[in-house]
């Protein structure tokens, strides 16, 4: 399927005052074991497919890219969304988790890996350029670059800014 490609510049009107932004991934150590490999994707494809028609789970956006090593780029509404998830028994995350703890953990065939960051919106910058809908902007809000948002400079401090004034004006 084929995304709508924007021509020109883009940021992220990102609306809020921080966004938790998750990385988690996987690495095929071995990969003639592609047994266990697959194992390990497919109970991500499932906890995807979950947080997609359960939006009260707080996951904002994701983008993943698949190789040897495979990432996962997820947007969050807050930490405390993605730790519930985490340890939620009715979520397809805790049981896979355990289940890969007891049967893959420490044997190398399969690494995992995860990265959180609580980023403040001053401490964001972002431009996309003749791309589709992507990243934070796919998350958040995708606007043009314009007047206010030029520079990086600019975009590093416009998130707070528009923060402070809907907070103002509510």
């Amino acid at each position: 399927m084929a995304k709508e490609i924007f021509p020109g510049r883009f940021t992220a009107d990102i609306g809020r005052d921080t966004v938790t932004v998750f990385l988690i991934g996987m690495r095929a150590n071995r990969w003639w074991k592609m047994g266990r490999v697959a194992q390990v994707a497919s109970a991500m494809t499932t906890m995807l497919r979950h947080l997609a028609t359960n939006p009260e789970a707080g996951l904002l956006s994701s983008e993943q890219w698949l190789g040897r090593t495979t990432i996962l780029l997820t947007y969050w509404e807050s930490p405390e969304h993605l730790r519930r998830f985490a340890a939620d028994r009715e979520s397809p995350h805790l049981a896979p988790w355990r289940k890969f703890m007891k049967e893959m953990s420490g044997n190398g065939d399969v690494g995992v890996w995860h990265e959180t960051y609580q980023v403040p919106a001053s401490g964001i910058e972002v431009v996309y350029n003749g791309m589709p809908r992507f990243g934070l902007a796919k998350a958040t809000a995708h606007v043009p670059v314009g007047p206010g948002s030029n520079t990086a400079k600019q975009r590093m401090g416009a998130g707070v800014a528009r923060t402070e004034a809907a907070r103002i004006e509510g």
